[in-house]
């Protein structure tokens, strides 16, 4: 492959062997040669700086590095207070929606560009006749719901994909989405008939909770920036590292 780090040759073999841990990854080959470049320039790094006892497994040497380069500030009271008023839905039990859909499903007879066309025609169709949403779903949709109306019950957040869950827990009771939702299944109608209010848990119940989710947030950020310096100042050839990717530090 040619690929090198600081001078250092990278043997094929090292790909391949890395290659086993991605191959659900959009492109195994390119995540496995980034993941090996990094982890190539943070274990030369912590030789450099003395950090990698005699012996000592690679992984406790690159954790060795990031505590002593990479420092981030605690989250105080106030960031977390502000996180808290931003995102109340993440702090709400018991919150629910009674929703229904049509669900245009992509499959290699029907293209997207011909489901989209449908999926707005139908829409266009029930916001001038609301009142024909079961007929409709019985007609068009491509999920078991349809034979009873598209009616998918209670939900809970969390229950379905975050794109579906983003636009029903939104709506207001009674409306139709806009435009028809993308997910990975397809093309959804959707519209929400009843909402049941959650409880807000008080911001002591979940401090600590915040707390812990800024620090590991500003800890990526400051690991992904890291390795960006590490990258910036290194000799890499036989590959192009597009924005210092860090899922081996995740």
């Amino acid at each position: 492959m040619g690929l090198s780090v600081n001078g250092v040759d990278i043997d094929d073999h090292v790909i391949e062997r890395e290659l086993a841990h991605h191959q659900h990854a959009d492109n195994p080959l390119k995540q496995s040669v980034h993941e090996v470049v990094l982890r190539t320039l943070l274990l030369q790094e912590a030789d450099r700086l003395g950090l990698c006892m005699l012996g000592e497994e690679e992984d406790a040497c690159i954790e060795a590095l990031l505590a002593s380069e990479v420092k981030v500030p605690q989250a105080d009271d106030a960031a977390c207070s502000r996180y808290y008023a931003a995102n109340p839905q993440q702090f709400t039990n018991g919150e629910l929606v009674e929703a229904r859909h049509i669900l245009f499903q992509v499959t290699p007879n029907a293209p997207l560009e011909l489901l989209r066309e449908t999926a707005d025609a139908v829409l266009a169709t029930l916001k001038a006749a609301p009142e024909r949403f079961d007929e409709l779903a019985h007609q068009y949709s491509n999920c078991p719901s349809g034979a009873v109306g598209g009616s998918l019950g209670q939900l809970a957040r969390g229950q379905c994909v975050p794109e579906f869950d983003a636009v029903v827990f939104r709506l207001e009771q009674g409306r139709l989405a806009e435009r028809p939702v993308e997910t990975r299944f397809g093309l959804h109608i959707v519209q929400v008939q009843r909402r049941v209010a959650g409880r807000l848990l008080p911001f002591e119940a979940v401090r600590a909770r915040i707390a812990d989710y800024l620090a590991t947030a500003a800890w990526q950020r400051g690991v992904h920036q890291y390795l960006q310096l590490l990258v910036g100042r290194a000799d890499v050839q036989g590959v192009t590292l597009e924005g210092a990717a860090t899922p081996l530090v995740q």
